[in-house]
């Protein structure tokens, strides 16, 4: 049965209730901070465990891919047995997993405490989002609530790294994990004296084969499309897993069509604005993940800076697209949601231009920058009209496709855009026919190549490696301005 509180009688929500949305603010961030502070810590732990480039690839993408394939799951289940319940028992393994990483003895171990870190950290995100929609049934309240959560995801996205480098600066690799543990025992103090325990009280059993489904689908779907942006070498094992992943995706949708208590509402899709909004969230993924991905390869590999100079450039990326997020509900004085959204999304269009032109580190940034801006009111309002368009006794299924939109949008934009900046590196390089073969795969192996050349030969060498990376980088920026052209048309007509 759904526990009472002020809430329900009210109406409106109390201190209580915004109490409970800054113990919410804790997990938001440290999930932010976990998936971008670890790949600073790469060097120096794969140094000291002795990890090869097989285990540093798991370790790195490990808690990210099985994120990506349990939040299906934990969504649905904090409906069913309280989202409060699961956030804690998350936190609780999330704590002590974080400390098992911090203290892992080699690489085995490491990886294995990553891989279920992820499924701790799966827990976190749809559980928040359900209990702010139990929390807060007012609408205006609510969106209020979605984007303080927004803009906490998007600002741990911007500090994680700089946090990550200074910690490294300071202490050894495994502080970088080390913070998850204090953060989740005042979650677990706190959580019972400021959070309703909210549950779905009709909700049926969870159906077993729709959760080994969702696994089949995502899990090997999420690690083909991401080594596919990774490795092009690799192609052929990319393809077939993620071929074997949208097959299992087709048997998944047609289960959850037959079942009176689905796993996932696909039914909201059918919903002509929730449809729309969630095809803007994997379609503005994939540009910024794409975006992101180049700009901050571009600082180090072109501009030369170390990876903490990267991290302080980078930052106002994640920082804007908070900033947009924090914006977005003062737009409602003058704006519909949809008309904020479409403006926000014209605003990202403008920023791509800076990006294409690629002169210099500033530009570049500048246009990140404004690009994150513009997509602040589509991540804050869009996930309040999917949330709100279920009742909020379902709202972890709803956040749960809300979530999933995202990371398929970002793995996906990853392995398309980093493909289509990958052909124009080997392109121009096969053109250059004194480049030796490491030097055609990356700009890495140009380096490395260069440092075995004379002076002036290791020169040209870089300089054309330089320029065909950022001749990628600006193919990738217009293609992505096309794409977001095609939602704003899109969009302008599903959000009337």
């Amino acid at each position: 049965m759904a526990t009472i509180t002020p809430l329900d009688r009210a109406g409106r929500a109390g201190l209580r209730e915004w109490l409970g949305l800054v113990v919410l603010a804790l997990p938001t961030l440290l999930v932010a901070l976990d998936i971008n502070s670890v790949f600073l810590a790469l060097p120096h732990l794969s140094a000291d465990l002795g990890a090869d480039a097989v285990q540093q690839l798991w370790i790195a993408d490990g808690y990210g891919l099985m994120v990506a394939g349990f939040v299906v799951t934990m969504g649905t289940l904090g409906d069913r047995i309280g989202r409060r319940r699961l956030l804690m028992i998350g936190a609780a393994a999330f704590g002590l997993l974080s400390v098992a990483s911090a203290y892992a003895a080699d690489p085995a171990m490491l990886i294995a405490a990553r891989l279920l870190l992820g499924v701790a950290g799966a827990t976190l995100m749809p559980s928040t989002l359900g209990l702010i929609s139990a929390m807060f049934t007012d609408t205006r309240q609510r969106g209020l609530a979605i984007t303080a959560w927004s803009t906490c995801v998007f600002a741990g996205a911007a500090l994680g790294p700089v946090l990550g480098g200074v910690l490294l600066t300071h202490y050894w690799w495994g502080s970088v994990f080390l913070i998850g543990a204090p953060t989740m025992a005042v979650l677990l103090v706190a959580a019972p004296l400021t959070l309703p325990d909210s549950r779905n009280p009709d909700a049926g059993r969870l159906d077993l084969v729709s959760v080994l489904l969702s696994l089949a689908a995502i899990l090997p779907l999420t690690y083909g499309v991401k080594q596919l942006g990774a490795d092009l070498s690799d192609a052929p094992a990319a393809l077939a897993a993620a071929t074997v992943g949208a097959l299992f995706a087709v048997l998944f949708v047609r289960r959850q069509r037959g079942l009176r208590d689905p796993l996932l509402r696909l039914d909201l899709l059918r919903d002509r604005t929730v449809g729309a909004v969630l095809i803007a969230m994997v379609a503005t993924g994939a540009g910024l993940a794409g975006v992101g991905l180049l700009t901050t390869q571009y600082l180090q590999l072109v501009c030369g800076f170390s990876p903490l100079a990267s991290a302080v450039w980078f930052a106002p990326m994640g920082l804007a697209m908070a900033a947009g997020c924090t914006l977005a509900p003062l737009t409602r004085r003058w704006l519909s949601p949809g008309a904020a959204i479409v403006a926000g999304l014209v605003v990202s269009t403008l920023g791509f231009l800076p990006v294409a032109l690629a002169d210099g580190p500033a530009p570049v940034v500048a246009g990140a920058a404004v690009i994150a801006f513009g997509t602040g009111p589509l991540f804050a309002l869009g996930t309040g009209v999917v949330i709100g368009s279920v009742a909020p006794e379902r709202a972890g299924s709803a956040a749960a496709l809300s979530e999933t939109s995202n990371y398929l949008g970002g793995t996906a934009g990853i392995a398309l855009f980093g493909t289509v900046a990958a052909g124009v590196y080997h392109a121009r390089l096969d053109g250059f026919g004194q480049a030796p073969d490491v030097a055609r795969e990356s700009v890495a192996g140009a380096m490395a190549a260069a440092a075995t050349l004379p002076a002036d030969s290791a020169g040209r060498l870089l300089d054309v490696a330089h320029a065909a990376f950022t001749d990628g980088l600006s193919l990738v920026a217009v293609c992505a301005a096309v794409l977001f052209i095609a939602l704003v048309v899109l969009l302008a007509r599903r959000l009337r």
